[in-house]
């Protein structure tokens, strides 16, 4: 048997004979518990976000982009990637021919990115999930259509149910170097009707999605395109499947997934993860501290049963440990009870969406999203591990001051 883990178990339960003793352990344990449980529930509600912004984000952006290293165009129809279209772990090749360009709705204008995409870009089906006005149409019976971000349509004013209106775009004539005396000449000049408006974040929503044909039309680029954008089968593994297309396209091109392509985005939700944990782990840590004072005032407590242990020939070492299992028996307490307290209120509001959040946000949501990850469970029960065996082990050693004293006096 463990005889400082049983001695300590014993005064864990007994009566002490001061009242205030029990109150400072219950204060200790009720302190890291909601410590525990505010981390864990905060920890988890970031991940919601995380998902639900990540899920917004990727549906705009592909598994995969491939763009050249050199220049801003590359002739698609090589054998390298003639080949890769036919790979049959792809769900959509989609070529891309990207430009900025004026654009001009009734009388307003602004300069925004005009995005030329193949038939395959419309496979992904979440697009319907980030439209907010009208329809994702950019090709059907009567021609062309324009998908616009809201970034645009808010600031030109752009009217999507108005068919009459088309939105004007307006590009330089590649390859021009003479000016005309009417500067109108030197642009190529398109019209083409906006079927809908769709909204990400600011970065994606300045964009003008279009059919490749019309940007090959405008920018005068018959072949060439800017990148090509690859979504993947369930199942397949995009780590893998973008390390087997570097070695095979040559070091002309870059291959980037979602989280290179998104590299600010992911800093960003990580930062502000790790800074709330950092801030809270503050708050646990001065709850995990008052193990100080109620160790203080059990070990004043058992001055007489410290003298007879050390008399029945129980050393130091024995004496520190059983008032260092004392301590981390009251913080894992809490800790423990905290985490279920926890899980069970993020499964809640998972399931029943407790609590609701405003109308106004922007978010696709109207509770507050939760998801789980057992390395937030690992990291608050190791946290609150290593803070609770600090405040225990300093305390422990009060235990054995003075012992020498102790036994001539009794």
């Amino acid at each position: 048997m463990n005889t400082p883990f049983y001695i300590a178990r014993r005064y864990l339960f007994a009566k002490k004979s001061t009242n205030a003793i029990n109150i400072i352990s219950t204060i200790s344990v009720v302190g890291v518990f909601v410590g525990s449980a505010a981390l864990i529930i905060i920890l988890s509600v970031f991940n919601g976000f995380e998902e639900v912004v990540l899920k917004m984000f990727n549906t705009i952006t592909p598994q995969i982009v491939i763009s050249p290293v050199e220049g801003k165009t590359f002739e698609p129809n090589t054998a390298y990637f003639n080949e890769l279209k036919k790979n049959k772990s792809i769900y959509s090749y989609s070529e891309v021919l990207s430009e900025n360009a004026l654009l001009r709705y009734n009388d307003k204008q602004s300069v925004g990115l005009i995005k030329g995409v193949s038939p395959d870009y419309l496979k992904n089906k979440s697009l319907d999930s980030i439209t907010i006005e009208g329809k994702f149409l950019i090709e059907n019976g009567n021609g062309n259509h324009a998908v616009i971000g809201s970034a645009i349509q808010t600031y030109l004013m752009v009217n999507t149910t108005d068919p009459f209106n088309p939105l004007q775009i307006f590009s330089p004539k590649k390859g021009n170097k003479t000016s005309s005396v009417n500067p109108a000449d030197d642009f190529t000049v398109l019209s083409i009707p906006v079927s809908g408006v769709f909204e990400v974040q600011q970065d994606f929503d300045n964009v003008a999605i279009v059919p490749l044909k019309f940007a090959r039309e405008l920018l005068g680029e018959p072949q060439k395109i800017t990148s090509v954008e690859i979504n993947l089968k369930p199942g397949v593994n995009a780590d893998i499947f973008k390390e087997d297309i570097e070695k095979g396209i040559g070091k002309s091109f870059e291959v980037k997934d979602r989280i290179q392509q998104n590299k600010v985005l992911y800093n960003i939700l990580g930062s502000e993860k790790w800074a709330v944990y950092i801030i809270l782990t503050f708050i646990l840590i001065i709850a995990i501290f008052n193990i100080i004072g109620s160790l203080t005032m059990l070990v004043i407590d058992k001055l007489k049963d410290i003298a007879v242990l050390s008399s029945l020939g129980a050393g130091k070492k024995l004496i520190k440990r059983i008032f260092l299992f004392e301590g981390m028996m009251i913080t894992m307490t809490g800790c423990i009870v905290g985490l279920v307290v926890g899980f069970l209120f993020c499964l809640l509001q998972q399931k029943f969406g407790l609590i609701k959040m405003s109308q106004d946000n922007l978010v696709i949501t109207n509770a507050y999203p939760v998801a789980f990850k057992w390395k937030d469970f690992l990291l608050v029960f190791l946290t609150v591990s290593v803070f609770s065996f600090v405040a225990s082990a300093l305390s422990s050693n009060l235990s054995v001051k003075k012992i020498n004293h102790l036994n001539q006096d009794l």
